[in-house]
């Protein structure tokens, strides 16, 4: 039972970033409680947090639309029965002012680390870690 679980969680995440590469937000939406709550503590980074599936469609919409070309590189991820942690590389242009802290045109490389809680086989809550710096 308890591999099933870890399985499905693996699953849900997989999808859940499957959605974001897409930039289908309504995709990724549905692998979310309707509780969820999505954060983003580092002070030097993106530093928000929202709740509920309409908070969180927005900050989508507003992250993917300040950025092109989001190449993700895996490094490792792995589940318990009630988490996911997922720890990654990713790569992107800035487009548009507002969302980021680095100037239009910056070329950005991340490590990425989020922890996802998973209640009922969905994402309950999303925590962000982005530890970012321009591209050399």
């Amino acid at each position: 039972m308890n591999e099933n679980r870890i399985s499905q969680n693996l699953a849900v995440v997989d999808a859940h970033f499957h959605s974001e590469a897409e930039n289908e937000v309504t995709a990724a939406l549905q692998l979310y409680t309707d509780d969820i709550v999505w954060e983003a503590p580092a002070l030097n980074g993106l530093d928000r947090a929202c709740s509920g599936k309409e908070e969180v469609a927005k900050n989508y919409r507003e992250l993917w639309s300040s950025m092109r070309d989001v190449k993700f590189t895996s490094l490792q991820r792995f589940a318990t029965v009630d988490r996911v942690v997922d720890d990654s590389l990713v790569t992107f242009e800035i487009i548009r002012d507002g969302y980021w802290h680095f100037p239009v045109g910056s070329k950005i490389e991340m490590r990425l680390v989020h922890i996802f809680e998973m209640r009922d086989g969905k994402i309950s809550r999303e925590l962000v870690f982005d530890m970012g710096r321009p591209r050399r």
